[in-house]
């Protein structure tokens, strides 16, 4: 499974604070620190209190390129951020995100071709996040069909079929994973899988625990990559075991350093 470090947000207290005082260290840290424990993307999200959402992206795309060479994830409901943010990326990108929604759909998918972006794209639309899996993997097939008639490649796509929190909605866990299941049957070759991780424990008292055991589970229902906390130890070793497990990385006695260094 990919990590995709998920840190330098601005929803995180020091990163919106060197945001605002352009202070890249901590930027540069959080860079080294999330690629030196496994991540192989890099998250970018400036945060909802940014006064200047598009500067603010840029600013970010070039101090953490100071510090790290993993390809960029952005991250913005603002798409003129996200574009500013990819005319500066010295490696193709993944844009964060899209949803089944027409004219989204179109500004997005337009990026993505010309800047030769993954995207990761929402299982829902203007009607919100459907409960069960039918209506997931129709709104996933949508996503498919309208990114290749802009161009872009089933396998460019990261369905994000989108957990909800366990202590509110539990019983979305199961639709979740057996969204992941079917998307792997939408097209040859099929798009990949994507999560946001600590959503599923958004709330509870044993977040830590319960990312790593939804983690395992949804790997072995064929989850690809996930928005992660790539410096939990414990997390990175349950993703390195069942790697090894599923029979999708060779054994040896060191397998997670070898995870860890890709």
């Amino acid at each position: 499974m990919i990590i995709i470090g998920e840190r330098i947000n601005g929803m995180f207290k020091d990163v919106a604070k060197a945001i605002r005082e352009r202070d890249a260290g901590v930027i540069h840290e959080w860079a080294r620190r999330q690629e030196k424990n496994g991540a192989r993307y890099l998250d970018l999200n400036v945060g909802p209190s940014s006064a200047e959402p598009v500067e603010a992206m840029k600013w970010l795309v070039e101090v953490t390129q100071e510090a790290s060479n993993l390809p960029l994830c952005l991250d913005s409901t603002k798409y003129d951020a996200i574009e500013a943010g990819l005319k500066l990326c010295k490696r193709p990108a993944m844009i964060n995100s899209v949803p089944a929604e027409a004219a989204k759909m179109e500004r997005v998918f337009a990026m993505a071709a010309e800047h030769n972006a993954e995207v990761i794209c929402l299982a829902m639309n203007e009607e919100g996040i459907p409960k069960d899996a039918e209506n997931r993997v129709a709104l996933a097939m949508e996503l498919v069909a309208t990114a290749d008639a802009f161009g872009v490649a089933p396998d460019m796509l990261f369905i994000d079929p989108l957990v909800l929190p366990c202590n509110v909605a539990q019983d979305h866990g199961k639709e979740v994973m057996e969204t992941m299941r079917q998307i792997k049957l939408l097209s040859d070759p099929p798009p990949k899988t994507v999560v946001g991780l600590s959503n599923v424990s958004q709330g509870t008292k044993n977040r830590e625990l319960i990312n790593r055991i939804f983690a395992v589970m949804a790997m072995a229902c064929g989850l690809d990559a996930a928005i992660a906390d790539a410096c939990d130890d414990e997390l990175m070793a349950a993703v390195a075991t069942a790697r090894i497990l599923l029979n999708m990385d060779i054994y040896c006695d060191s397998y997670i350093d070898v995870f860890k260094q890709g």
